[in-house]
C-alpha cells in the first residue's frame, strides 16, 4: 500500500492547525474576559468596601430605591438600621443597599481640595 502524498503532508502539519484552530476561542475568551468579566469583578470587590465601610448617619438607596439615613450599625450581624422618615425606622440586611449618597457639597470640596494640592 502506497501512502498518497496529502496524508503524509496533513500528518505532519496537524499541531500547527490544532492551535490556528483554536486561536478564534482564545481571542473571544480573552475580549470577553478584559470587557465582561473583570469589570465586574472590579465592581464587586468596591460594592463589597462600600457595604464594609457604611456608618451611622450616611445616606443610603436601598435596592427597593428607598432613601434613608443610617441610625445603627451591627457590626456583629449584616442588619443595619435605617430611618426613612423621623421616627420612622427599619431594619435592612446590608447587601440590599445598593449605594451611599454623597451631599453635593462634599464632591465639591474634594474637587477644590485636589485643585489646591495640584
Amino acid at each position: 500500500m502506497w501512502i498518497s502524498p496529502a496524508y503524509a503532508q496533513d500528518a505532519a502539519g496537524g499541531t500547527g492547525a490544532v492551535v490556528m484552530q483554536l486561536l478564534p476561542l482564545i481571542l473571544i475568551f480573552a475580549v470577553f474576559y478584559f470587557l465582561l468579566i473583570r469589570p465586574q469583578q472590579k465592581k464587586m470587590k468596591e460594592h463589597r468596601a462600600m457595604l464594609g465601610s457604611l456608618k451611622r448617619n450616611d445616606k443610603v438607596i436601598t435596592g427597593g430605591g428607598i432613601l434613608g439615613t443610617i441610625t445603627k450599625v451591627r457590626d456583629d450581624s449584616d442588619e443595619i438600621e435605617v430611618e426613612l422618615a423621623p421616627n420612622m425606622r427599619v431594619t435592612v440586611l446590608r447587601g440590599t443597599i445598593t449605594s451611599v449618597v454623597r451631599p453635593p457639597a462634599a464632591a465639591n470640596d474634594a474637587k477644590a481640595a485636589d485643585a489646591a494640592k495640584g
